[in-house]
């Protein structure tokens, strides 16, 4: 069986509006359950986070002006709250990112063969595949943090190696510096790297109904050929976004919630908030929802897609949904 061309940008990404499209209220019942809570609050962090440290500064001078032995409770509920705030986050961000993923990318496969979605079915899948994304997701970070430990024993047996040949270590000398700089970019870059050849694993997770080390093997060997397609997505609907919301999402001084005493002065409180939290949510549904349009394109390439769609559609003339539009070409499947 011969390989399709590879996909490009633009057909990835008119494939993944053509299906939000055709099933516009399912996708935004999706968002609306898992990805808007998660934009919400991403959004209100900095501002709760900010609250909790002019609380904890004005407990402060009210207590230092009574007694002094407070520091020390005061600055261990500072950091306990810290602390929840940040698990809480964490936790959210995992759970309702995982089932998003797998109700999202459950209902983009269903709409690219043509099938009907319900809203039933694809939180299902989202159950279903929950543990399995938790476990594929935690194989993918622990490799990750062994990459990083072996930058940081790199880096410590060079130090050590310097001081025993004599030399003695400056930190602030340029060439330290320098040195620090290219390992950090290259570490950088080959984090990246990872990242980049696991991009269709989740989507795999929930298609395929593997997990493990599995999925990111497979993510591997499809995307060959189709790397610049992904970067692109991850850059188009990941980064440049990401960086817009985490710019407007910053804490401004003059927008902190306490120096809003009127009715007028909470409105760019309030569109701080929505903003970030509407662009999140459609950034996040037009991610997940094109990696799984890409993955479809990068099995009719490796020539797999054609043989699902002749087991399922066997007997029909069947279109092919990774076709570019310009010329229309169908497979007819027969049984002798």
């Amino acid at each position: 069986m011969g390989s399709t061309a590879a996909a490009d940008l633009c057909s990835v990404l008119s494939e993944t509006q053509r299906i939000i499209n055709a099933h516009t209220r399912h996708f935004l019942a999706l968002s609306v359950l898992f990805i808007l809570p998660l934009s919400f609050f991403l959004s209100v962090y900095p501002t709760i986070q900010n609250i909790i440290s002019q609380s904890s500064t004005l407990h402060s001078k009210i207590l230092f002006s009574h007694a002094t032995f407070y520091q020390d409770d005061l600055s261990n509920l500072f950091t306990t709250n810290t602390i929840i705030l940040s698990l809480l986050l964490v936790l959210l961000s995992v759970t309702f990112s995982l089932f998003a993923f797998g109700s999202i990318t459950y209902s983009v496969i269903h709409g690219f063969y043509g099938r009907p979605v319900k809203l039933c079915s694809s939180i299902k899948s989202s159950l279903t595949s929950f543990l399995p994304l938790l476990i594929t997701n935690s194989f993918a970070e622990i490799i990750l943090l062994g990459v990083v430990l072996l930058f940081a024993l790199f880096f410590f047996l060079v130090m050590n190696g310097i001081q025993l040949l004599g030399f003695e270590v400056n930190v602030s000398s340029p060439s330290f510096q320098v040195f620090c700089l290219i390992l950090g970019v290259f570490l950088v870059l080959v984090l990246f790297y990872l990242l980049l050849n696991w991009v269709l694993a989740q989507v795999i997770v929930v298609a395929e109904s593997i997990w493990g080390l599995e999925p990111l093997k497979r993510s591997n060997f499809l995307i060959k050929g189709t790397k610049g397609v992904a970067l692109s997505l991850f850059l188009f609907l990941a980064f440049f976004p990401g960086l817009f919301v985490i710019a407007i999402s910053f804490p401004w001084r003059d927008l902190d919630i306490g120096n809003i005493d009127s009715k007028w002065k909470i409105w760019p409180f309030v569109v701080r908030i929505v903003v970030p939290s509407a662009l999140q949510t459609m950034s996040f549904l037009y991610n997940i929802a094109a990696f799984t349009v890409l993955y479809m394109d990068c099995t009719a390439a490796h020539g797999e897609l054609v043989w699902e769609i002749a087991e399922e559609f066997a007997g029909d003339y069947v279109s092919l949904p990774f076709d570019d539009g310009k010329i229309p070409h169908f497979v007819s499947v027969t049984y002798t």
